[in-house]
């Protein structure tokens, strides 16, 4: 629910409208598909990282419940998937596929070196609704941009919010992140610096592509979400991390996509 709306938002962008059913459909079986090989890798190059943390312990690898032979086979099923619905979409399509694929896997060791994996994060979902005008359009706008970087800064705010849960575990074991080099506090207000700019770039993508009241109520919607995620997480208190997390950032894509699309199909 992070990704896919923003990346309809971009195929709508793309076409003005409604892109055409089979756009569509393998849009979505490309997103579910990329998705399900970037969580799988993940899981598979984190499995060792994921044994020692006692929050992430009891994830299917380090429990036993999968064995790295099926994790690794599901995500060559998937990433398989996923290049044959960017040929279904357009030769572009297909020829950045392993690209894109390159930037979904490789962010899972970033956090072995930079604190700034949050970003690379936030870039590899990000990348979602400019592939979406890709597919559409077999070109690229440069005006999608604006909403590359502004999911690029939404995902990296909140991935700063969830990594404060695992100060006291990256500081222990050599693991980067803004909380580990920062402290708590100072993460979080880097979290709300990365979606103060989100929301900025979210008013350009507007004012770029000539939208209109429907979608500033969306950006103003967006704003306001956000607000209150902030406001369920303290540096003393990440008990309700998350609620942040999860259902406040799956509201914000679905909603701002609503209003996105009720703003292009009422203009048209």
């Amino acid at each position: 629910m992070f990704a896919l709306p923003f990346a309809l938002c971009g195929a709508m962008l793309a076409a003005g409208g409604i892109p055409s059913a089979h756009q569509l459909i393998w849009i979505v079986v490309a997103m579910v598909a990329a998705r399900s090989a970037a969580m799988a890798f993940n899981r598979l190059a984190d499995a060792a990282i994921d044994a020692a943390n006692p929050r992430t312990r009891t994830r299917a690898l380090p429990a036993g419940q999968l064995t790295p032979f099926q994790v690794g086979m599901f995500i060559l099923v998937s990433s398989a998937i996923f290049v044959i619905a960017a040929g279904q979409l357009n030769r572009v399509a297909l020829w950045l596929s392993p690209i894109a694929l390159a930037v979904l896997l490789l962010y899972s060791y970033t956090k072995r070196f930079t604190r700034w994996s949050h970003l690379v994060l936030g870039f590899a979902l990000g990348i979602a609704p400019a592939a979406a005008w890709i597919a559409v359009r077999g070109t690229l706008d440069p005006r999608i941009l604006f909403l590359t970087a502004a999911v690029t800064f939404w995902v990296g705010g909140f991935d700063v919010l969830y990594a404060c849960q695992d100060f006291d575990f990256d500081r222990s074991n050599g693991l980067h992140s803004i909380p580990r080099y920062l402290g708590i506090q100072r993460a979080l207000w880097v979290a709300r610096l990365f979606h103060i700019i989100m929301l900025g770039l979210l008013i350009a993508l507007l004012w770029s592509f000539g939208l209109g009241k429907l979608a500033g109520a969306g950006v103003a919607v967006v704003a306001a979400l956000l607000i209150y995620e902030h406001s369920l997480v303290s540096p003393d208190d990440l008990s309700k991390l998350n609620a942040a997390f999860f259902t406040m950032n799956g509201v914000i894509s679905v909603l701002f996509f609503f209003f996105v699309a009720g703003d292009l199909l009422v203009r048209k």
